[in-house]
């Protein structure tokens, strides 16, 4: 081979390799710039879904609080309370909202609560009795353990004794002379009710029932008459009213009879009047009957 052919195969050798190193430089470059435009849109993307996340937050971080119904807020809720029970001791009582009902109702009950009346309720009637013993209670409310009862025995000028039940009841048989018991009722060691209660003897009781016979007599009779009054007044109202063209026609003829009677006194009244009013005899008149006698 020539010299020539040589350099000019060297030539195109270096061209071809040139060619092959810029093309391997143009790819690189490319790859390059592709990765760095990828990760420069997938940092933009987290930044942006970042900046998405943190609006979110904040946005349901200050979301607007719930609009609460002002009105109902700033009504003016007035309670009153009902009559309590009982007169002494322990009771309950309702407790009556008269100003922002549910429903628009003027009242309604709220709740029911204890009330309290005077310590001291005297003395009181036993729940049942027979001619052997008898059963006392004393004042409570549900629930009966709630409470503490004490019972007493009580004698005269002497200390009581208090009794070894403990129960809200006491059965008691009857003895051959009468008793007096006393129960108070406590709430956390404080008397707040008392009860005295008289055991009579079995005899004493059957004077009591058969005493009761008479008085309950009179009441029924006296009941008895008064119903059967009101009942006649009523038929007799009822009477007059379905006749009252009559009734008014027979009073209207009752009122009529006075005036007549008024009329003819007045004109008898009238005529003696009239006869006292006339002039009397002619004077002379005597003296000539008597000249003319003669």
């Amino acid at each position: 081979m020539s010299p020539r052919g040589t350099g000019c195969s060297a030539g195109l050798l270096l061209t071809v390799g040139w060619l092959l190193l810029a093309g391997l430089q143009s790819a690189r470059g490319t790859n390059v710039t592709a990765a760095v435009q990828d990760a420069g849109l997938a940092h933009e993307g987290e930044v942006e879904e970042e900046t998405e996340n943190n609006d979110s937050e904040t946005a349901e971080n200050y979301a607007p609080p719930e609009t609460e119904d002002v009105s109902n807020r700033n009504v003016v809720k007035e309670v009153e309370f009902g009559m309590c029970t009982v007169t002494c001791g322990i009771g309950v009582r309702e407790v009556i909202l008269t100003n922002g009902c549910p429903g628009g109702e003027s009242k309604c009950v709220v709740r029911v609560e204890e009330c309290r009346g005077p310590i001291d309720c005297g003395w009181g009637k036993p729940i049942s009795e027979s001619l052997e013993s008898v059963r006392l209670a004393c004042i409570h409310t549900s629930p009966l353990n709630r409470f503490k009862y004490m019972w007493k025995l009580l004698r005269p000028d002497q200390q009581s004794i208090v009794l070894v039940n403990d129960s809200a009841i006491l059965e008691v048989r009857r003895e051959s002379h009468p008793l007096a018991f006393e129960c108070d009722t406590l709430d956390n060691n404080e008397i707040v009710a008392t009860i005295k209660f008289t055991v009579y003897t079995s005899s004493e009781l059957q004077m009591r029932r058969s005493s009761l016979p008479v008085t309950d007599v009179a009441l029924i009779f006296v009941l008895t008459i008064g119903v059967i009054i009101c009942v006649f007044i009523i038929f007799l109202l009822i009477f007059i009213i379905i006749n009252w063209a009559a009734v008014k026609a027979f009073w209207g003829a009752k009122a009529s009879t006075p005036e007549v009677q008024s009329e003819q006194s007045s004109a008898r009244y009238k005529d003696s009047t009239s006869l006292d009013q006339l002039p009397t005899e002619m004077p002379g008149e005597d003296d000539a009957l008597s000249e003319w006698n003669e």
